[in-house]
């Protein structure tokens, strides 16, 4: 790595291994990351050259589903989970265009995150960013600067995007939507994207699928591709709302998206849940 690069990073952030978070901003055309984020992502453009457009069309999924979140449903608080670093429409954005005064929350394992975040919300009383993991729910929920926020006896719009494939099996990503599911009050929404594999009914994609999360946790050591019954799973006791669990440009689009995905069409999905 260039020396500048380590001498530029904000302190307590390792530019020597490569982050997740990073890594998707690099594919979204971002300046937040470094040049082991940027290898690996040139290593998973080879596999999968339409990777930006898939990371286009997870910002688009997350655009129309706080929209209507926020808009149809009426939710005026959100819980960002893995949020990843600030960029163009984000989640207080978007609400916040619909519902002024919206309550956002942002959490976040990775420091940088904290960093950036912490630096565009100066000043913000409706939004905040803060270190947590989702593998500890029940902290993350106890946090005072998520409680400032959110009142869990009101409807919360809890969002997952691009999180629970970085979570393994062991660490029981369905177990842990259902134990934060079981905070949230009746007329809370989940909102979910996941990395899918479609199996023998597209074997061709299934291979591009095991050959990037192949990749992923060689470099990354994180990263699974998992099942339409898997992910469903994810949703179990929440009333899935049409048109369902789906390829992410299919999930009521509208005029305004933009993004192509090609071979990842199929293996990135979508879906939001309603706690009855």
């Amino acid at each position: 790595m260039p020396a500048s690069e380590q001498e530029s990073a904000p302190q307590g952030i390792d530019t020597s291994k490569p982050s997740v978070s990073r890594v998707y901003d690099y594919m979204l055309g971002g300046k937040d990351n470094y040049a082991v984020d940027r290898q690996v992502a040139e290593l998973a453009l080879k596999i999968a050259p339409d990777a930006p457009e898939a990371a286009r069309a997870n910002r688009e999924f997350l655009r129309r589903t706080v929209r209507h979140l926020a808009g149809e449903a009426g939710v005026r608080q959100f819980l960002d989970l893995g949020s990843g670093l600030p960029t163009q429409g984000n989640v207080h954005e978007i609400a916040q265009s619909v519902a002024p005064g919206a309550h956002v929350v942002y959490v976040d394992h990775d420091p940088i995150v904290q960093v950036h975040g912490g630096a565009l919300l100066a000043g913000d009383d409706t939004t905040a960013v803060v270190q947590g993991d989702a593998r500890e729910p029940e902290r993350v929920l106890a946090d005072p600067r998520v409680l400032a926020l959110i009142d869990l006896d009101r409807p919360v719009g809890l969002l997952m995007f691009g999180l629970l494939h970085h979570l393994a099996d062991e660490e029981d990503p369905a177990g842990i939507v259902a134990r934060l599911v079981a905070r949230l009050a009746p007329g809370s929404h989940v909102v979910i994207s996941h990395f899918h594999n479609p199996g023998a009914a597209l074997p061709e994609i299934a291979e591009q699928a095991a050959g990037a999360e192949k990749l992923f946790n060689e470099h990354l050591g994180t990263g699974r591709w998992r099942t339409r019954e898997e992910i469903l799973a994810c949703f179990d006791g929440l009333e899935l709302l049409e048109p369902g669990l789906v390829p992410l440009p299919e999930w009521r689009p509208d005029d305004s998206d933009q993004a192509t995905p090609g071979i990842t069409y199929h293996t990135f999905v979508g879906g939001v849940g309603r706690k009855p």
